[in-house]
């Protein structure tokens, strides 16, 4: 069994969490400038140390400082008297940085297909009639044999469903041409805010975010200072990985150790936008996907702003100051005071507004799986940098990064919006047609031997070394697991809208 590490102390007590119970999930929670982002950089590299893989997200720029080693600051040096500790020895992680805009790290890109119906359907905030119609669509793209990989495919797709709306209704409804507009001006909206560089390949291989460096697992940073002026995009980006890894992890039951960690950061971002089916279902992989071997900490402000149903299944609570300003901050620390665990020697309520920077309210697991008596504690500051990175370390992480060269360059093959180019014959007609339909046709011959391809360059493992294949390797994986008949295609299109059903009109 791996061995606890700690995280916060007091003059009695240091407090550990068991890395096996850290998949029982977990919160960190406190007001604007309390402390959360150096107590989630703590947690971080210490998962790192035991090699365990980290996703985090990256809302103010300054969690990259994680991959360079600490140093001894007056501040620092007055922390670690108080807790009665050495200087330690300072040590960064290895550290891989993506980016969905592209700027500061690795490409991040998922397919339209592999989103499914249900995620875009809230990405654009569609209402139930819009989103019918959007199932609708994928629904004949599937049947026509139509590659959806990014937003010109979705567009022609859209198109092609309107101008033979006729053709269509008998089989599968009514198809809205006030629907299909308002979904065509999401899609806008969407481009316009970065989504046309999230959609496309190279899709995100999630094996690449389980490696491995030296022992240590890799602190996966996604850049997000930007992103959060796109909160739906950043919601549903986050929604969706944590469903792939749901989907393409196996079975792992009760570990010694995580397989992931997964921090989620201003998550009420992801609460606030969902719909009730939705919440439902955010509960489930939250609930469901501990048995992956992956754990996930949401950080917020309030924790009322995780609904109910969610905060009950996160046992490890880490709670910095809360400021009881206004009736419903009132409300808020009244609420974390009844749910931690009492402490005969504690007034939880009063010491939920009186704690200082840096110092927290803590329970952990024990091994019994019991929340811990809350303590009051300071947190032990973090062996690598607090703070920034500079232009210069970021470019240098990048090129010397194992995934250099993996992401970088975009593919566009054939999909939809190429088989969905009006003909001659069709434009005379006034309609567009496929000009290939594969719907009940034999499989194409590229399909058939596009897993075999993946095979023979990627190997049986899939695993990369180095800089491994490149952009060749991430391309086959990618097309094999967009290439497939219409079976495969709906069975992997996404856990959330396989849970949800998909509505036919």
């Amino acid at each position: 069994m791996a061995d606890a590490f700690i995280i916060a102390k007091n003059d009695n007590t240091a407090l550990p969490l068991l890395p096996a119970m850290a998949c029982r999930h977990g919160c960190i929670t406190g007001a604007t400038g309390s402390g959360k982002t150096v107590t989630l950089q703590k947690l971080a590299e210490n998962f790192s140390q035991i090699g365990v893989p980290v996703f985090m997200t990256d809302i103010k720029g300054d969690l990259a400082g994680i991959c360079k080693p600490g140093s001894l600051s007056p501040k620092l040096k007055t922390r670690l008297d108080a807790l009665r500790l050495d200087i330690p020895e300072w040590k960064g992680a290895p550290v891989v940085l993506w980016d969905i805009l592209q700027q500061q790290g690795h490409p991040v890109r998922a397919t339209i297909s592999d989103m499914g119906p249900l995620l875009l359907a809230r990405l654009l905030n569609l209402n139930e009639t819009q989103e019918g119609v959007l199932n609708l669509a994928f629904k004949v793209a599937d049947d026509h044999g139509l590659l959806l990989l990014d937003l010109k495919d979705l567009r022609a797709l859209l198109q092609f469903v309107a101008g033979n709306a006729e053709r269509f209704r008998v089989r599968y409804g009514n198809i809205s041409p006030a629907s299909i507009g308002a979904i065509q001006r999401g899609l806008l909206q969407i481009e316009q805010q970065g989504g046309d560089r999230f959609f496309g390949e190279p899709m995100l291989n999630i094996e690449d975010l389980l490696q491995t460096v030296d022992g240590q697992g890799t602190v996966n940073i996604l850049a997000a200072d930007k992103l959060l002026s796109f909160p739906r995009l950043y919601s549903m980006f986050l929604l969706w990985m944590l469903s792939e890894l749901y989907e393409n992890l196996p079975e792992a039951g009760d570990l010694d150790k995580p397989r992931l960690m997964f921090f989620f950061d201003e998550a009420h971002l992801l609460f606030s936008m969902a719909s009730p089916p939705l919440l439902e279902k955010i509960e489930q992989v939250v609930r469901l996907i501990r048995s992956k071997g992956v754990g996930i900490f949401f950080v917020t402000q309030n924790p009322s702003d995780i609904p109910d149903k969610v905060l009950a299944q996160l046992g490890n609570r880490i709670q910095h100051a809360l400021r009881a300003f206004t009736p419903r901050d009132q409300k808020a620390v009244n609420a974390v005071a009844e749910t931690m665990r009492p402490n005969p020697g504690l007034d939880i309520k009063q010491a939920i507004v009186s704690l200082s920077v840096g110092e927290a309210l803590v329970s952990f697991l024990d091994q019994t799986g019991t929340p811990g008596i809350t303590e009051r504690a300071l947190i032990v500051p973090p062996i690598s940098r607090i703070g920034p990175i500079t232009p210069e370390e970021r470019d240098r992480l990048l090129q010397a990064s194992i995934l250099a060269g993996v992401y970088e360059q975009e593919i566009d093959r054939e999909s939809a919006f190429e088989l969905l180019q009006p003909s001659d014959t069709a434009e005379k007609n006034g309609a567009a047609v496929p000009r290939r339909e594969t719907g009940n046709n034999p499989p194409h011959p590229a399909d058939e031997t596009l897993p075999d391809l993946a095979d023979w360059l990627l190997g049986s493992s899939r695993r990369h070394t180095g800089q491994r294949d490149g952009i060749l390797g991430a391309l086959t994986k990618s097309a094999a697991r967009s290439v497939g008949s219409t079976i495969a295609r709906e069975i992997t299109r996404g856990l959330l809208g396989s849970l949800l059903g998909r509505k036919r009109r």
